[in-house]
């Protein structure tokens, strides 16, 4: 029970914090994010760390920090359609192989290699977090951030009522145990429910739209979970971290919306706007 209190005053804090500073925008957001993305890296290096995995720390929190503010959609572009998250990117790269060329130490590829997936696996995805919030406007993006959260909620509701009492064939065996078919595909009923409900009462989106943002949404809120499964497994780490009482690390909050919310950023972008 005390754990059980503890998870839940965690869930409501953060809840009424994410709230806020979604509310008023960047100005309150971007900082947030920048927290949110530090702490995931430090749980990431220290995941890699016990696999004897060296990667380049002071480059990773200068470029991820750099790539979600770059990330902002208020900046003007630095060429027609181009992006400051991919000058980032690429500077970062190329900073990456370039510091490996002048001491290169032992497993060089290996380095460069662990330290851009901790590029584009954190800082990169939560960067759509911020270009998500003013898609198609900072008024409307309100609702459009929300939608995500709401299904990926709906999604993980779903499929553990339903993989609870219907559960019978494996998912991902090898990956997560605990997760089924029937809990996947209760899952994706229940965040299309839920999807539908938003939509007719905002007057957004027809009943195929919704679906197939329901479908798209479900299933990468459960390949989000499944891949940092996957990548607990692989460094033997049963949680990524301890930042949230109850929870376990910050990474394992942000797993499902980490593909998520880009996937509804392409989605919006793509097939409505």
């Amino acid at each position: 029970m005390e754990s059980l209190s503890t998870r839940v005053m965690t869930s409501v804090v953060g809840f009424v914090l994410v709230c806020v500073v979604v509310y008023f925008g960047w100005v309150t957001f971007l900082p947030f994010l920048l927290v949110l993305g530090f702490l995931a890296l430090r749980e990431y290096i220290r995941m890699v760390d016990r696999r004897d995995i060296d990667v380049r720390r002071i480059g990773l929190y200068v470029f991820g920090a750099a790539l979600l503010v770059a990330s902002y959609p208020g900046w003007p572009a630095p060429w027609a359609g181009g992006s400051w998250r991919e000058v980032v990117l690429t500077a970062a790269i190329g900073y990456l192989l370039v510091i490996e060329v002048m001491s290169p130490g032992e497993r060089p590829l290996e380095r460069v290699v662990y330290s851009v997936f901790g590029l584009l696996y954190i800082p990169w995805l939560l960067g759509y977090f911020l270009m998500l919030r003013y898609t198609p406007d900072e008024e409307g993006g309100l609702l459009f951030f929300a939608l995500p959260l709401l299904a990926t909620f709906a999604a993980d509701i779903g499929g553990y009522f339903f993989g609870h009492f219907f559960g019978k064939r494996k998912l991902a065996p090898e990956v997560s145990p605990g997760k089924t078919v029937e809990g996947a595909i209760g899952g994706l009923l229940f965040s299309f429910f839920v999807v539908v409900l938003v939509t007719r009462l905002a007057r957004i989106w027809s009943l195929p739209d919704a679906f197939l943002y329901a479908v798209m949404v479900a299933s990468a809120s459960q390949l989000g979970d499944l891949s940092e499964s996957l990548l607990k497994r692989s460094l033997g780490a049963k949680d990524s971290g301890t930042t949230l009482p109850g929870h376990g690390g910050i990474l394992d909050r942000l797993d499902s919306l980490l593909f998520a919310v880009p996937i509804t950023y392409v989605f919006l972008n793509l097939n409505v706007f």
